[in-house]
């Protein structure tokens, strides 16, 4: 299956929403932005890799998180509000009841230095997974050299100058947007 057909797998109903999320959500616990895209464009093909980046970039300009706007989407878009609900309680539930577990775990052993070095590999283990996902997801800019370099400036302007997202997303969506319907014609 190329990244520009449509997916093969038949809508998802309200129960496989709940259910892939939920996997999704206990998983992921930390980092599920990587395997969101595994399960929702690689295994269950509910979407094309170009799909999914697009929902992706447009989940990121809405307030919240992006793969709780990403549920809500994809759910509302299959199944209505029904399935957006579905597909965020499906996401939210296990990590909600493993966030209250370890909070009160954390809050007694705080400060043991073996729960301080599991905190911080969790941390570098979720920065890898998100690294590999950003890799991925620039898979279908292969060859296009001037999006390519609208990352590249927007990936220097928030981690090397430390400018905030928004004022750089404020100007560079409008020029990429620009610069993709130029493409077109």
């Amino acid at each position: 299956m190329t990244d520009t057909e449509v997916q093969s797998a038949p809508q998802p109903g309200c129960r496989q929403l709940f259910m892939g999320f939920f996997i999704l959500g206990l998983t992921g616990f930390g980092g599920v932005l990587p395997m969101a895209r595994h399960m929702l464009v690689e295994k269950r093909r509910w979407l094309t890799a170009d799909q999914f980046t697009e929902l992706l970039g447009l989940c990121q300009f809405l307030p919240g998180g992006n793969i709780i706007n990403l549920s809500v989407a994809l759910g509302m878009e299959f199944r209505g509000l029904r399935g957006a609900l579905s597909a965020l309680l499906g996401l939210i539930l296990a990590p909600t009841i493993c966030v209250v577990l370890l909070g009160l775990v954390y809050a007694r052993y705080q400060n043991q230095p073996l729960v301080e070095h599991l905190f911080a590999g969790m941390a570098a283990a979720a920065a890898g997974l998100l690294l590999s996902t950003g890799i991925k997801m620039l898979a279908p800019l292969r060859g296009k050299w001037l999006q390519l370099a609208l990352v590249a400036v927007g990936v220097m302007a928030i981690a090397a100058f430390r400018m905030p997202m928004l004022p750089v997303m404020l100007v560079l969506a409008p020029v990429s947007i620009f610069i993709c319907a130029r493409s077109k014609f």
